[in-house]
C-alpha cells in the first residue's frame, strides 16, 4: 500500500453509497476527505429510494402475510388497514435517521462534509458552491457519485399530487383508490405490488409483452400470475402516450388510443444520471449517449486520476454495486490490493411479493453466449416449511457448468429472497460445485433447505 502520510487529497461529489463507502475507505487508508453533498448523506438511495421504497414494501408484506392467516388457523376478527399517513412519516423518519447515522459515521471518520453542489474544474480541482459561497478544492484524485433521478416524459409531467414520480409518493397521505403505474420494469413492479398489498386497486401498464422483462422469465412469469391472482390488472404490450390530471382524476392514453382512468398514477420510466452541470465535457470525461459516465473495472474515467462510481455510470444500478464501485476506487488510487469489479458475482433482488432475487450467469447469457449447463428447478410449495408457512408461490433455480459441476448462477423466488440468495452468492462467488452446496447440512425444516435440494438434483447431471 503506498505510504500515505503526505496526506493524498481525495474529493468525493455525491453522499450515495459509492460516495460514503468510499469517502471511509480512502480515510482508513489514510488520505485526507472532503465530501460535497447537495441533499443529504446517503443520497436517493437512504432518502428518496431504496430505504423508502422497501419501508413502504415491508408494511405492505406484513399486509399480505395477515391477509392468509386463516389457511394458518388464524382468525382475524376485522379486516386490517394500512394508515398511509401513518406509513409514510414512518418511511420518511427512517430514512431521515438513516442518514443522520451515515453522517455520524463519516465525520467520525474524520471526513470533511461539504453541503452544496460541486463540478469539476479541471482533472485536480473541484469547485463546491456551498451556503457559505464558493470553494475552491485541489485534489490528487476525485470520485464523481452523483446518482440518478427519475425520468419523466413531456407527455407525462409529474405534479407531486396525482401524477407522481418514485420519489413523491410519500406525500400521500391516503391511500389512492386507484393507482396507475406506468412501467414494468424493477420501479415499476415493485410498486405496483406495494400498493396492490396495500390495498388499492392498481393497474399496471407494460410496454413489453410482459412484467419485468429483463429477469428470468420464469420469475417473471410467476410474478405476472399473482399479479393478476391477486386482482392487479396489467395491461401487456401497451405504451403510455401520455397522462393527464382531470380535477381529482388522472387519464392515461396509450398509444393505441385506449384510456385508463385513476385517482394517481406513478411513472417508473427509468433513470436519468446527475451527470448535467458537472464540468464533464470541458474536462474531456467519456459519456454515453445516456449521459452515464463510462468507467472501467475500477472505477477509473478515461481522465487520470478522476474516477466515478454508482448510478451516474450506469454500470448496474444498485445500491451495492455503488459501494463497491467506490471502495474500488479508493482502493486503485490509493495503492491498496484491489479486485476489478465482476458483474457475474452481483446478487440482486427485486422487493416484490414475492421476492425475486438472482445471482451469477442467467437464462439471457446462457441462450445468448452457448453456454453448456446444467439447470435444476424446485417449487417452493414443496418445501416442508413453505408448508407450515402457508407460501405457495415461488422456487429455486440452479445453474451449473455441465460436466464440472460449478455454480455459476442462481434465481430464487420467494417471500425473503433477499436472505436465501446469499447461500448461492458465496457458491457462485467462491466457484462452488453443486456438490460443495448439497453436501452443506441445511436446518430442518427450513427455506434454505430447497437451495440444498436443487443442488443434489444437479449432482445426478454432472
Amino acid at each position: 500500500m503506498r505510504d500515505n502520510r503526505d496526506m493524498t487529497h481525495v474529493v468525493i461529489i455525491g453522499g450515495g453509497p459509492g460516495g460514503y463507502e468510499a469517502a471511509l475507505v480512502a480515510r482508513r487508508l489514510g488520505a485526507e476527505v472532503t465530501l460535497v453533498e447537495r441533499d443529504g448523506l446517503g443520497g436517493s438511495t437512504v432518502l428518496t429510494d431504496c430505504v423508502p421504497s422497501k419501508t413502504l414494501i415491508a408494511t405492505s408484506d406484513l399486509l399480505h402475510e395477515v391477509s392468509r392467516s386463516a389457511e394458518l388457523g388464524v382468525e382475524v376478527p376485522k379486516a386490517p388497514r394500512a394508515d398511509l399517513a401513518s406509513v409514510n412519516d414512518r418511511v420518511l423518519r427512517l430514512a431521515s435517521a438513516q442518514s443522520d447515522d451515515i453522517a455520524e459515521r463519516v465525520v467520525s471518520a474524520g471526513v470533511t462534509v461539504l453541503s452544496g453542489i460541486a463540478r469539476v474544474a479541471d482533472p485536480r480541482t473541484v469547485i463546491a458552491s456551498t451556503p457559505d459561497g464558493e470553494v475552491r478544492l485541489a485534489a490528487d484524485g476525485i470520485l464523481i457519485a452523483t446518482g440518478a433521478h427519475p425520468r419523466v416524459s413531456a407527455d407525462a409531467q409529474p405534479d407531486g399530487e396525482r401524477i407522481l414520480t418514485w420519489e413523491q409518493v410519500y406525500a400521500l397521505r391516503e391511500l389512492p383508490e386507484h393507482m396507475i403505474v406506468v412501467g414494468s420494469g424493477v420501479t415499476g413492479a415493485e410498486f405496483a405490488s406495494a400498493y396492490n398489498g396495500l390495498g388499492a386497486e392498481v393497474t399496471l401498464v407494460s410496454s413489453r409483452d410482459r412484467v419485468l422483462p429483463g429477469e428470468d422469465p420464469d420469475a417473471a412469469s410467476l410474478i405476472e400470475d399473482v399479479f393478476r391472482r391477486r386482482g392487479m390488472k396489467v395491461l401487456g404490450k401497451s405504451r403510455m402516450a401520455s397522462t393527464r390530471r382531470e380535477g381529482d382524476q388522472v387519464v392515461v392514453t396509450l398509444t393505441d388510443g385506449r384510456t385508463v382512468t385513476g385517482s394517481h398514477c406513478l411513472l417508473a420510466l427509468g433513470s436519468i444520471p446527475n451527470t448535467a452541470d458537472l464540468g464533464l465535457d470541458e474536462v474531456g470525461i467519456d459519456t454515453d449517449d445516456g449521459g452515464f459516465i463510462a468507467v472501467d473495472k475500477v472505477s477509473r474515467t478515461n481522465i487520470p486520476g478522476v474516477y466515478a462510481a454508482g448510478d451516474c455510470t450506469g454500470v448496474f444500478m444498485l445500491a451495492s454495486v455503488a459501494a463497491q464501485q467506490g471502495r474500488i476506487a479508493m482502493a486503485h488510487l490509493l495503492g491498496d490490493a484491489v479486485h476489478p469489479l465482476d458483474l457475474r458475482k452481483v446478487s440482486s433482488n427485486i422487493f416484490t411479493s414475492p421476492e425475486i432475487a438472482t445471482v451469477g450467469v442467467g437464462q439471457r447469457e446462457i441462450d445468448e453466449q452457448g453456454l453448456l449447463v446444467d439447470t435444476a428447478i424446485l417449487p417452493i410449495a414443496a418445501n416442508p416449511r413453505a408448508k407450515m408457512q402457508g407460501i405457495h408461490d415461488g422456487f429455486v433455480k440452479l445453474y451449473a457448468r455441465q460436466g464440472i459441476g460449478a455454480l455459476i448462477g442462481g434465481v430464487v423466488v420467494s417471500p425473503r429472497a433477499s436472505e436465501l440468495i446469499h447461500t448461492i452468492s458465496v457458491a457462485v462467488s467462491a466457484s462452488l460445485t453443486v456438490d460443495h452446496v448439497a453436501d452443506a447440512f441445511s436446518v430442518y425444516p427450513s427455506m434454505s433447505g430447497t437451495v440444498g435440494e436443487v443442488a443434489r438434483r444437479l449432482h445426478r447431471q454432472v
